[in-house]
């Protein structure tokens, strides 16, 4: 059954305040874990988590504020689950931030936050609900509008969210499931299947390879291939409804081709970075980038940056795919980050997310996209530049040369004169394609979005020409967290937990240093 926790607001004369010094208590009372009390806990909607507990009458849940506070301080602080029950037990700090009153006050025990999170996962299962997700945006929406925060100009980037897995080669994936097979398996099938499991279960995946050579993996992939074979036809069926067999169902057809009773591996060109990475991280996919490998999530961010705030703060997480193109994540995402920011007239990023379908979302929402790198076609060392003067007509221009591009089936094409071309000062530099009469330059109408974004950085004061890049320092707050990027969790929902709560802990610490400041210089002014 739920119900709210409102025993906070309740002063104990018994409390530990009235127990410490005079001057403890004015420490407490001045320390960032009040501020936190005030800032957070205080703002948690615990009405909005009712839907996960029972509606009739019951054992009344754990207070929701303080099991979210909770998570957020243990993200914030980098904690481990013993050391975040220590804190609440012994650190006083850490029970002013959760409103405790008491010395001997525990709000909740080990197995109520872990099942919590288990309902907060299993209930956005059931809907695609992120609570942790509702309480990041409700309480940025109240901080942007208390301290007035403009957030007409935003940018944005994404970093790598590594999942906490040992890496597999595939021979060793392989024989991982059949071990993990194995142990589900009942103590008839386990005798009846004993000589089949065999070579593979009496030692651990990793010992499996370590003496195997490498001539001998093609022909070791086969006798694997024949064993999932006879899994998926006389195992699977009676244990389907176990979530391992669900992961081997998708290993076996990742890694196999079943052509009536033959089975074929499939080459490792044919294996997609959306393949399982470890039975213990379903959701985890691979990426290379800048030379290193990556599994798991990455993590985009969006936060305010006009010149003019006080302070800037994040103003929208996103978790996707690590192998999804930070592009596709903006073209997806950018309706609703429109929604929660109406006034967003001016997004800033990198040649990443730069993309024809994002150039129609920013014209659709009337944002002008400031890019600081393009990716894609270059004009060849010499300028061209493309005007619209109506829906479906375009001027192009060269250094020398101004004519109107006639549609030609699905583009775009403007013919420059050749005799003017050829005593062009820029002639040898001009790499557009040549025919006998004239230089040939063919567009998509998404070509004049993109020349638009190129040129948009020019427009702009100088000031604000190189705000993208204090993004970095956002990221590298998020990475500080982890260890080397990679979390200590694994999984799409826990990566959440992760990502929304430090975003909820750096827009707190911000706002924190922000009021300090203000509250030293009114001091100092009145002294």
């Amino acid at each position: 059954m739920f119900k709210k926790n409102s025993k906070h607001r309740q002063l104990n004369i018994f409390g530990y305040t009235n127990i410490v010094s005079e001057k403890m208590a004015k420490e407490l009372k001045a320390s960032e874990e009040q501020k936190f009390y005030e800032l957070i806990f205080c703002k948690i909607k615990e009405e909005d988590f009712a839907c996960l507990y029972s509606d009739k009458g019951s054992r009344p849940n754990a207070p929701v504020n303080c099991l979210v506070s909770s998570l957020i301080l243990q993200h914030k602080h980098k904690l481990t689950y013993e050391k975040l029950f220590d804190n609440i037990k012994f650190n006083l700090l850490t029970k002013t931030a959760l409103g405790l009153q008491t010395l001997d006050e525990v709000p909740f025990s080990a197995a109520s936050l872990f099942n919590f999170q288990n309902k907060l996962n299993s209930y956005f299962i059931e809907t695609g609900i992120n609570l942790l997700e509702i309480v990041f945006d409700q309480l940025t929406e109240k901080q942007l509008k208390e301290l007035e925060i403009k957030t007409d100009i935003q940018r944005t980037d994404s970093f790598q969210a590594a999942s906490n897995i040992r890496r597999y080669s595939r021979i060793q994936l392989l024989v991982e499931m059949l071990i993990r097979i194995y142990r589900v398996l009942g103590e008839e099938d386990k005798k009846q299947y004993e000589e089949l499991f065999a070579p593979y279960v009496k030692k651990t995946s990793g010992q499996f390879i370590y003496r195997l050579e490498t001539e001998k993996i093609p022909t070791e992939l086969e006798k694997v291939g024949l064993v999932y074979k006879e899994i998926n036809d006389k195992i699977k069926p009676k244990y389907e409804n176990i979530d391992i067999f669900k992961t081997f169902e998708r290993v076996y057809t990742e890694h196999f081709t079943r052509i009536e009773e033959k089975i074929i591996i499939k080459s490792t060109k044919e294996l997609t970075s959306s393949c399982l990475q470890s039975p213990d991280d379903i959701d985890a996919t691979y990426r290379k980038k800048n030379n290193k490998q990556f599994y798991g999530q990455a993590i985009n961010i969006v936060e305010s940056c006009n010149p003019e705030n006080p302070v800037n703060l994040i103003t929208d997480i996103s978790i996707h795919k690590n192998n999804k193109d930070d592009s596709k994540e903006l073209t997806d995402r950018i309706d609703e980050i429109k929604e929660k920011t109406p006034d967003l007239t001016e997004l800033h990023f990198d040649g990443a997310y730069g993309s024809e379908d994002n150039d129609g979302k920013f014209e659709q929402h009337d944002i002008t996209p400031i890019q600081t790198a393009i990716r894609g076609r270059q004009s060849g060392g010499v300028e061209i530049t493309i005007k619209q003067t109506s829906k479906d007509q375009y001027i192009v221009n060269c250094p020398n040369q101004s004519l109107e591009a006639e549609f030609v089936k699905k583009r775009f094409k403007a013919e420059f004169n050749l005799s003017i071309c050829s005593s062009c000062s820029f002639a040898s530099k001009c790499k557009l394609a040549k025919t006998k009469s004239a230089r040939v330059y063919y567009f998509a109408a998404e070509e004049y979005l993109k020349k638009q974004r190129q040129a948009n950085i020019e427009k702009i004061p100088k000031k604000r020409r190189s705000l993208r890049t204090n993004v970095e320092a956002t990221v590298s707050e998020f990475t500080r967290k982890m260890n080397n990027r990679k979390l200590k969790v694994r999984g799409y929902f826990k990566t959440t937990l992760f990502a929304f709560s430090v975003g909820i802990g750096i827009n707190f610490g911000r706002i924190n240093r922000y009021q300090r400041k203000q509250e030293l210089v009114s001091a100092t002014q009145t002294a």
